[in-house]
């Protein structure tokens, strides 16, 4: 009987693709992780990877014993769970990605609510606008905003967000307020840079509308953006959460209210394959509550 540690060694190497990528998700020396996967194929009598100048990868014996292990692992670390958690009493480690603006904005109220529920559960939440790779990174989850790209993760609608046209008055002041979206192109715009659309869409009757904006200032987070439209650098398009009191307090002006632009979906990701831990899917109830979700696409992970 093969050790559970060679076995969980040699399994995260695959998934991370590397011995020093592995050590360190599991907080272990290269060396360490070396020598387990090592020992591993010695007790087997089967070579499970192939070592190159370049990396490694498994050979075909090693994917299969992978894959096989890997569930192995996943059904183990469920009963574990289904004999220490109770309800409403959830333990374990939880790690989250999260956006940063929103991550800091929304989200650190809510997981910060959320641990206080669960004194049991350790929670670690990494906050940036960097796409992590959930499996090979060792994370459990991931908050994403918008147009989910097609993708073997396991997704759940937490809620939804309103992109707001904004400008500060004297910007308006000096280059007049735009009437309609079409007007937008003779103004100096603020341009998200991070995102994979470079156009702005309106709700015109029935129909949308697009429209591509034109400035010399981009950013690829919204602060940034938010902070050069309260210096009247131009128009931007920001989420309702960080405008919403500088719209209050006259700081900044909604522009185009009458074509409102669409909504961006709130989601919890998570990597596919069986049924989710129960943390996981506390978290997500808590969230969709958290966010006031309609729960017509909140299905249970």
């Amino acid at each position: 009987m093969q050790s559970l540690e060679d076995v969980l060694a040699f399994v995260r190497v695959v998934e991370t693709g590397g011995f020093s990528r592995a050590a360190a998700r599991l907080g272990l020396s290269k060396s360490i992780i070396s020598r387990r996967v090592a020992r591993l194929e010695a007790d087997l009598g089967v070579r499970l990877l192939n070592r190159t100048t370049r990396g490694i990868a498994p050979t075909e014996a090693g994917l299969e014993f992978k894959t096989r292990c890997a569930e192995i692992l996943r059904q183990l670390e469920l009963a574990r769970e289904a004999v220490t958690c109770r309800e409403k009493d959830i333990a374990g480690t939880l790690r989250l990605s999260v956006p940063l603006s929103f991550g800091i904005a929304r989200l650190a109220p809510a997981i910060a609510a959320f641990s206080e529920k669960n004194p049991r559960l350790s929670i670690d939440l990494s906050v940036s606008d960097r796409f992590v790779d959930l499996v090979a990174e060792g994370f459990d989850a991931a908050i994403r905003i918008g147009v989910l790209p097609d993708t073997s993760l396991m997704s759940r609608r937490l809620g939804a967000m309103q992109a707001f046209v904004v400008a500060s008055p004297a910007y308006l002041a000096r280059h007049g307020t735009p009437e309609k979206p079409q007007a937008l192109t003779q103004h100096e715009c603020l341009i998200y840079s991070a995102g994979s659309r470079d156009t702005w869409q309106f709700r015109s009757g029935r129909k949308w509308l697009s429209i591509r904006p034109q400035g010399r200032f981009r950013a690829d987070n919204g602060e940034v953006l938010r902070a050069a439209a309260l210096v009247d650098l131009g128009i931007a398009v920001l989420p309702d959460f960080l405008v919403e009191d500088a719209i209050a307090n006259g700081a900044l002006v909604r522009l185009l209210g009458a074509w409102p632009m669409p909504e961006a979906s709130i989601h919890l990701l998570r990597p596919g394959g069986g049924a989710a831990p129960a943390r996981l899917t506390a978290l997500g109830d808590h969230l969709v509550e958290w966010f006031g979700s309609s729960g017509e696409t909140a299905a249970k992970l």
